[in-house]
């Protein structure tokens, strides 16, 4: 019972942070300011899925699901080591193809 909870709340959190990273995209007005909540929230989102699936994978406990879980742990890992350094290189990618910052335009008058 405490298992499907904890999982339930993990599996409810990972979801509200990629609507926040979605959201993000909507809402941020250039290129590189859009990237900054989809590398943070989408991280942040898998991560907490993850942990969810593996918590509600050790719903019976034996040694394959242990193992299992652990794998889904290394997914993490790797995720986390591989989401910045995509993100890094799609900015790196934006400035060399001359893509410039936003900026707020002025009014006239």
């Amino acid at each position: 019972m405490i298992i499907n909870a904890i999982s339930i709340f993990f599996l409810v959190t990972g979801l509200l942070f990629f609507i926040g990273g979605a959201v993000g995209i909507i809402r941020m007005p250039g290129f590189y300011t859009r990237l900054h909540p989809v590398g943070k929230l989408d991280t942040l989102g898998i991560m907490a899925m993850a942990i969810g699936l593996a918590v509600y994978n050790l719903h019976h406990f034996s040694l394959a699901t242990f193992l299992v879980s652990m794998k889904i742990c290394m997914i993490i890992f790797f995720v986390f080591l591989s989401s910045p350094t995509a993100t890094h290189s799609i900015v790196d990618a934006g400035m060399r193809a001359g893509l410039r910052h936003w900026t707020k335009k002025k009014e006239k008058g």
